[in-house]
């Protein structure tokens, strides 16, 4: 099983191809944001790394990523839990203004991936 290391929350074992945002809010218990539903529309799911950022990223991430201007995140709901890595979740429902942090995303990324080169 993969380690999810979250900054200042903590350490946790995740099943192995979990989605991130998922096992942010499941495993971490982190009030992680994901206000489209986890469909790469909205990049209120953005996460920092501190280690372990994935080499590759879904077509749909790097266009969201692109057309917002966002540099240096990533969104935790195009990322799959495949391998150790280390987060800085910064878009919580806490201190966000938001009813709540968004309908829960399905279990398998969405849109179907087309897996790209990051960067």
């Amino acid at each position: 099983m993969p380690k999810l290391t979250v900054d200042e929350v903590g350490e946790f074992e995740v099943p192995a191809g979990k989605r991130l945002v998922l096992a942010l809010r499941d495993e971490a218990g982190t009030d992680q944001l994901h206000a489209c539903g986890g469909v790469a529309k909205c990049t209120t799911c953005r996460v920092e790394f501190v280690a372990g950022e994935p080499d590759k990223m879904t077509e749909a991430e790097k266009a969201v990523l692109a057309a917002k201007g966002a540099t240096g995140v990533r969104l935790s709901c195009q990322i799959a839990c495949d391998h150790d890595m280390t987060v800085r979740v910064i878009s919580r429902l806490t201190g966000s203004g938001r009813v709540d942090a968004g309908k829960r995303p399905a279990d398998p990324i969405a849109p179907p991936p087309v897996w790209t080169a990051k960067g």
